[in-house]
């Protein structure tokens, strides 16, 4: 029996979405293959969540903790951690020294994938469309009126590093530019501003599975709010996805190409999901989630289903591949 540590929590605003990620792959992990324990990190502290509530201090030194005098060592670490420091590096950086295999993505591809801008930039450079954009780091001045110039409205403006759209808006008119950038500052402290592209935004899963690349169903994403933030992506009836979504043939050929592609040049591991917006212009990708959400109402779940592997089945998957 494997000692698995479901790793959850973070530092961002997805801090209990990810518990409750960690809680559905704790619950669909055979218990007479693994022994799985959901670990919190955070800033606060980490450590160990057992049955009962009962928290538990995990000893950084070795990656382990102590209950009624048992030390259990973990043979495999599953991140469930959205956003920091699970999507952005640093947990990958940290198990990677331990020794301690990881089911999803390594250090520079997490870093690279959770920069929107970074990973715009190298997605361009194998001849994938992107939105163009303007970058504002922190504390620098920035021109409105050049900004709408440039990009148009609307168009949004984002953290570059964030998740589950935390600080993201759509902006409409130029007298709410500022506020948007006000409100994406507060979530992050660089910030880009986005060419807004019409048309219709597709999920696709991917993972690399004993040396043979998977493609899910595709998910079309149709949104009741302006845009897929994260009202509509966390609150019943906000938001309709489409598993298997109805498009044509040689779109869904092109998407599911071209994450396949990206999962290898972006060195991935693990289920990854990226998403792109079709427009009259062409596929457009938007970004790379290297630790999607893992419910079964969650996306990547859902393209599994539609492709015959189950929730209990992939979350195992995800552990083979690295053991």
């Amino acid at each position: 029996m494997k000692n698995v540590a479901i790793i959850c929590g973070g530092d961002s605003g997805e801090f209990e979405i990810s518990v409750k990620s960690a809680q559905v792959v704790k619950q669909n992990l055979d218990p007479e293959k693994y022994n799985s324990k959901i670990i919190v990190v955070s800033k606060k502290g980490w450590y160990g969540l057992l049955k009962d509530g009962t928290r538990v201090d995990v000893d950084k030194n070795d990656f382990s903790i102590s209950v009624g005098g048992h030390r259990t060592k973990f043979d495999v670490a599953f991140n469930a951690v959205h956003g920091e420091p699970g999507e952005n590096g640093p947990l990958s950086g940290y198990l990677e020294l331990m020794g301690i295999p990881c089911t999803s993505s390594p250090l520079t591809t997490c870093a690279l994938t959770f920069h929107k801008d970074f990973c715009k930039r190298l997605v361009a450079s194998y001849g994938v469309k992107v939105a163009p954009s303007v970058l504002i780091n922190e504390g620098e001045k920035y021109d409105a009126d050049e900004i709408i110039k440039q990009l148009g409205l609307p168009l949004f403006v984002k953290p570059t590093c964030n998740g589950s759209s935390v600080g993201v808006s759509k902006v409409k008119t130029a007298e709410d530019l500022a506020p948007a950038i006000y409100t994406a500052r507060a979530a992050g402290r660089q910030i880009m501003c986005e060419k807004f592209v019409d048309g219709r935004e597709f999920g696709c899963g991917a993972m690399e599975f004993k040396g043979k690349m998977m493609v899910f169903p595709l998910t079309e994403i149709c949104s009741k709010n302006e845009f897929f933030d994260y009202e509509a992506k966390y609150t019943a009836g906000k938001c309709e996805e489409v598993t298997p979504a109805q498009v044509d043939e040689d779109t869904e050929i092109e998407i599911k190409a071209t994450t396949a592609m990206l999962y290898e040049k972006l060195e991935c591991k693990g289920f990854v999901r990226m998403d792109y917006i079709v427009s009259d212009e062409g596929v457009f990708f938007i970004e790379a989630n290297i630790v999607p959400g893992m419910s079964e109402a969650s996306i990547i779940p859902k393209q599994a289903q539609c492709f015959g592997v189950s929730l209990s089945r992939l979350f195992e998957m995800a552990i083979e591949n690295v053991l």
